[in-house]
């Protein structure tokens, strides 16, 4: 299969995906990338019906490489994920909108261009959360605990950094009191991984980042997030608060960090998807999924997800892989270079910090 990867300048050394892509020109798969933030794209040659089986995008959310997929929608090219699952995703506001009316436990979500409208929020709701609606990675995400302090000026590291906000939209939810342990629950294709870190609000709170068991209340919160958006390939940050879990980001193409095995089972989730389609082709949202976890909207029980410590087997490589071409990728492709021996250190996974 010959597929094409978008990656954006914050993921240039990251393992996810760049191990993905490796291991795909492994399997004997032609990968090109294209680096949206540092490339001069040809995009009327790169971008033609029949190019690629399908494109993959690792960008950040305000990013140009959604602008790059979706043309590539246009033309017929498959896309992973479904590009209109992504734009659900990646606009925060848009999100908060389609969870609450797919039934999904978010907070009470707020919208704004300037922080001090916030000031309207009744007291009582504070301390709140505010984030850029186009962040990522946990950049600009600060907790307001009164009104007063909603003009405190952003961390400057945050300021101009990718992923920071890009002067648009901004959103705030209540914030919910909670441990400061993060669960994080990714799906690669269907099958559900839960993990626990550190939140970045509570940047002193001691958690050992692990892969830890998964109840079938979050599997079936997790589960449905992917039939409602549409997602093969996602990352869910759930806090479990006072009143029960509670889902404050989602995230496409993530980390899949502490996943077992995770860069096999992304990169045999990538060429499945690339060859049968993904979960958001063909309707808007709601959108049916095809994930195999069973029939979260209605209540039955959710079979079919490894548990921690129960892992579905590694995807292997296919045993009749196809020879490698040879022709040589064309500008603006290019292959990402092997690693360096000396261990590089890689950024967080990403995390929209909606607390």
């Amino acid at each position: 299969m010959r597929l094409c990867f978008l990656v954006e300048e914050q993921y240039r050394h990251d393992g996810m995906p760049l191990d993905v892509i490796r291991q795909l020109g492994a399997w004997g798969h032609q990968v090109d990338v294209l680096w949206p933030g540092r490339s001069l794209i040809p995009i009327s040659e790169a971008i033609r019906a029949g190019s690629h089986d399908a494109w993959v995008l690792k960008t950040v959310s305000g990013g140009p490489g959604l602008t790059l997929l979706e043309a590539a929608a246009s033309v017929g090219l498959t896309t992973v994920n479904d590009v209109r699952a992504i734009r659900g995703v990646r606009d925060k506001a848009l999100a908060a909108v389609i969870a609450r009316s797919g039934g999904l436990p978010v907070p009470v979500t707020y919208a704004a261009a300037r922080p001090q409208e916030f000031a309207e929020i009744p007291e009582a709701e504070f301390p709140l959360v505010v984030k850029p609606a186009d962040g990522s990675s946990g950049r600009a995400v600060r907790l307001v605990v009164t009104p007063d302090r909603l003009l405190d000026p952003v961390e400057p590291h945050d300021a101009g950094a990718p992923g920071a906000p890009g002067g648009g939209l901004l959103i705030a939810q209540p914030y919910v009191p909670n441990s400061g342990t993060d669960l994080k629950v990714y799906s690669v294709a269907g099958q559900l991984y839960a993990t626990e870190r550190r939140s970045p609000l509570h940047p002193a709170h001691a958690v050992r980042e692990r892969q830890v068991p998964l109840t079938p209340e979050i599997a079936r919160i997790a589960a449905e997030i992917g039939t409602v958006f549409g997602l093969d390939l996602y990352g869910v940050d759930i806090l479990l608060g006072p009143d029960g879990p509670v889902v404050v980001d989602i995230n496409d193409f993530p980390s899949f960090r502490q996943v077992p095995d995770a860069v096999a089972r992304v990169s045999a989730a990538v060429l499945e998807l690339a060859r049968n389609g993904t979960a958001g082709q063909g309707g808007g949202f709601p959108i049916a999924g095809s994930l195999t976890a069973g029939q979260a909207t209605t209540g039955q029980p959710i079979t079919g997800q490894p548990i921690a410590g129960q892992p579905r087997a590694t995807p292997a490589a296919p045993a009749t892989a196809p020879a490698p071409s040879t022709q040589a990728p064309t500008p603006p492709f290019t292959v990402p270079p092997a690693p360096p021996a000396a261990p590089r250190p890689r950024p967080a996974a990403s995390i929209g910090g909606g607390r």
